[in-house]
């Protein structure tokens, strides 16, 4: 049976597999993602990047999109897994949990000054069960 700590830390992981499956969804579903003003969506799909001119800013942005929503699918499964089939392995390496927690400050001042209140929230949610469940580990 798993710890109090690594349940801290699987709470954790499952905030951000949820955010980051509804946001894979919201990339390819709907319009969620997609600019409210027709136009803008229309220069976005016709303009090119200083970088390329192989790809269009609506391509990168779904592309962008796609890649976020997975780097947090891929935490979330991680360190849940971490957590629940080798806790001795990630609560005993401090590389492991400065990655985990360090990532996760990332998105709590990524989420704080780009996104809107409901994936801020849950990152810092997540934040405060990892730093919980770290604190609870090494004890």
């Amino acid at each position: 049976m798993p710890g109090l700590a690594s349940l801290l830390i699987v709470a954790s992981a499952a905030i951000v597999l949820v955010l980051g499956v509804l946001h894979l969804l919201y990339t390819f579903r709907g319009r969620k993602l997609h600019p409210r003003d027709a136009e803008t969506l229309r220069a976005m799909q016709q303009s090119t990047l200083w970088i390329t001119r192989q790809a269009t800013v609506w391509q990168t942005w779904i592309g962008f999109n796609a890649s976020h929503s997975l780097g947090l699918v891929s935490f979330a499964l991680i360190y849940g897994y971490l957590a629940l089939a080798a806790p001795d392995l990630l609560f005993g390496s401090l590389f492991l949990r400065g990655v985990g927690l360090a990532l996760l400050l990332a998105y709590v001042v990524v989420a704080r000054r780009y996104f809107f209140s409901v994936p801020f929230h849950g990152v810092v949610l997540a934040t405060a069960f990892f730093m919980a469940g770290l604190v609870v580990g090494s004890f």
